[in-house]
């Protein structure tokens, strides 16, 4: 065969290889099947690299001119993929935010706002009314040691009103506490002989109560306490009295009436006018107009001399009361279960506006 009919084969080839990848070029419809022509036309592989490496068999007198041609070609065709690369992507583009697009004229999704559970919100409002009466916040443990507990509160191992407790111990001189008055007297020990002493003690207590409509085994306490030189039952009155009005409204009335705890001596319980009925008596208050919210009294002697102070130099009353009896009087709530069971119709009533 004459030398000129191998050259001129290869450039037949070589324009077939042109002409076939313009067109497979135009085809592509989208960017994968591009890339699937790039990989034929342009890959290791690819005739057209199979072409370039035939070079070397051809006359020395032809291959810069046809090695010109191959790597012409091979530039042309990486242009056309190129544009047609970057028409694909804008069609593709284009077509995602068509598919994709928002309706900004909808009305907007509002994302739904978190509230407090309303034993959170009834006592902060307690914390608030009692730090404006210069009492401080105080904690202490969940886990008590019988003597904090019941002991250093007049209460010594078997003292009839332990049984009113009915406690979770632990071991026998550790439990869980039945209330919030051992933050009391860690206080006082902590504080002994100075004065004054002004604090209230929220957190959780336990007892063996059967969970029915107003029992929990575990529920909340607030309790409250000062000492002080010169404080009287008179100072206990005005205080509660202020914090009634202030929880429940300026329309609440307040009394008290004797009743008893080891901790305190006197002591009392203290009512507040019912809040559903204003007093005429209802269902609620059981016809008699009064509605009891805590119980109160002046610290007995023998708690002040077990926390390090002289009954005779110092006085204090303390209170206590539950949070859950203050949340539900306050909001009308019926059955203490709500408050545990999680339900976001029930929650979502106590959400701010």
């Amino acid at each position: 065969m004459p030398q000129w009919m191998e050259t001129q084969e290869f450039l037949d080839i070589l324009q077939g290889l042109r002409q076939q990848a313009r067109q497979d070029i135009a085809g592509a419809m989208d960017s994968a099947a591009l890339e699937a022509v790039r990989v034929r036309y342009l890959g290791k592989k690819s005739p057209l690299s199979q072409l370039l490496r035939t070079v070397g068999t051809l006359p020395p007198d032809q291959r810069p001119r046809l090695g010109q041609e191959v790597n012409a070609v091979r530039q042309e065709l990486e242009e056309e993929l190129n544009r047609t690369a970057r028409r694909l992507a804008d069609a593709e583009l284009a077509h995602r935010l068509q598919a994709e697009a928002v309706d900004v004229t909808l009305p907007g999704r509002r994302r739904r706002r978190g509230t407090r559970h309303p034993l959170t919100r009834v006592l902060e409002e307690i914390q608030d009314i009692f730090v404006s009466l210069g009492y401080w916040v105080a904690e202490g443990p969940e886990v008590e040691l019988d003597y904090y507990n019941f002991e250093a509160l007049n209460l010594p191992k078997g003292h009839p009103a332990r049984e009113m407790h009915d406690s979770l111990y632990i071991t026998e001189e550790i439990l869980l506490r039945t209330h919030t008055s051992p933050v009391q007297v860690r206080t006082m020990k902590a504080m002994a002989p100075e004065v004054p002493v002004r604090i209230i003690a929220p957190g959780r207590v336990y007892r063996r109560d059967a969970l029915d409509a107003t029992h929990s085994p575990v529920f909340h306490q607030v309790e409250g306490l000062e000492v002080d030189r010169g404080t009287t039952f008179a100072d206990l009155k005005g205080t509660l009295a202020f914090f009634a009005k202030r929880m429940f409204g300026q329309e609440r009335q307040v009394r008290f009436r004797p009743s008893y705890f080891p901790f305190t001596e006197p002591s009392a319980e203290m009512d507040v006018s019912c809040l559903f009925c204003n007093g005429a008596g209802c269902r609620v208050c059981k016809g008699s107009g009064w509605i009891e919210i805590l119980g109160c009294g002046s610290v007995h002697p023998f708690v002040l001399q077990e926390s390090g102070y002289d009954p005779e130099e110092v006085s204090g009353f303390a209170f206590g009361m539950g949070l859950e009896r203050i949340a539900m009087l306050k909001y009308g709530i019926d059955d203490i279960r709500l408050f545990l069971q999680d339900d976001l119709n029930f929650l979502r009533q106590f959400a701010r506006g």
